[in-house]
């Protein structure tokens, strides 16, 4: 079993992910602000630990001592990062460069770092991204990410750290924060229980790969104990679903129409993204992901019931 440092592990994926590695038996220490005053995580049998992502020293103090660290933390998102493109360059990308060096001055076995399965491919005519397409990245965001995968690759070059970005493209489910703007499944959900009109971004046609969160991670734990053979992995679940195709479901799910408003799409959001998921496949297997339906029955059940 590995000691695992989850940098941001009370955020939506981190929390996730934190409390699945502690079920599958790995030693975990927890690392965030939270600044909530509360846990998204449920494990107990874990270390806590309170600290700055923006504070090297803090970062400094936590990282020695774990086999594998999971860089989880972000401090944008695709649509707060528009109104101030340098704030990913002050904060995730400079940061993000500090953790890695620290990493490799204390000897981490191996660093994972969730990457963008979308933005980072920017607006291109494939139907799929495989890993080896070009990425060009056109937002703040996806820029960020992919500054952040080229600064792992000089660290790789240089110190011998040993990384892994994760190209993740829609995760969804029920975040424990809802005043995180991210993802279309769980702001919808929310603004029903609200009873506030949906938001729709552009005429209904922008194709994205959604993922059930509890079906991303089941991918992210059979990484942990192996040898991945490529620095680089898309996960996602290969399928394209339009928004309005999402909105529809939700209909079905939550057994109501509800009111929309159309809002402009943002000159940085892309078309069309459905991720390959083949080399994944490949090396790690197959699984049997909820559907579409059944995630967002899922979601729409853990957040009328907590």
């Amino acid at each position: 079993m590995a000691r695992c440092l989850v940098i941001g592990a009370n955020g939506f994926l981190g929390s996730r992910l934190t409390d699945a590695l502690v079920g599958a038996g790995h030693r975990v220490t927890a690392f965030d602000r939270f600044s909530r005053g509360t846990r998204a995580f449920s494990s107990t049998d874990l270390t806590v630990v309170a600290g700055d992502f923006l504070s090297v020293a803090d970062l400094a103090s936590v990282a020695d001592g774990h086999d594998v660290v999971f860089h989880f933390l972000s401090t944008t998102t695709p649509a707060t990062v528009d109104g101030d493109p340098t704030i990913d360059l002050r904060t995730n990308v400079a940061q993000s460069v500090e953790l890695l060096a620290i990493c490799a001055r204390v000897g981490i076995r191996r660093l994972f770092y969730a990457s963008s399965g979308g933005a980072i491919y920017g607006p291109q005519p494939s139907a799929t991204f495989v890993e080896d397409a070009p990425a060009a990245p056109v937002s703040p965001y996806g820029i960020g990410k992919l500054a952040v995968e080229r600064y792992i690759d000089y660290y790789a070059a240089t110190a011998g750290l040993s990384a892994v970005s994760l190209r993740i493209s829609n995760p969804y489910g029920a975040n424990p924060n809802p005043s995180k703007r991210q993802g279309v499944i769980p702001i919808t959900l929310n603004r029903i229980l609200r009873s506030e009109p949906v938001v729709q971004v552009g005429d209904g046609s922008m194709i994205r790969d959604y993922i059930h969160v509890d079906d991303l991670v089941r991918r992210i734990l059979r990484m942990v104990d192996a040898e991945p053979r490529h620095r680089v992995y898309n996960l996602g679940s290969g399928r394209g679903t339009s928004v309005a195709e999402v909105l529809e479901t939700v209909r079905g799910v939550v057994g109501r129409d509800f009111a929309v408003e159309i809002t402009p799409k943002p000159a940085t959001f892309v078309d069309h993204v459905v991720l390959d998921v083949t080399r994944f496949v490949d090396e790690f297997g197959t699984d049997h992901d909820l559907t579409l339906t059944e995630g967002i029955a899922r979601t729409w059940m853990e957040m009328t019931t907590t």
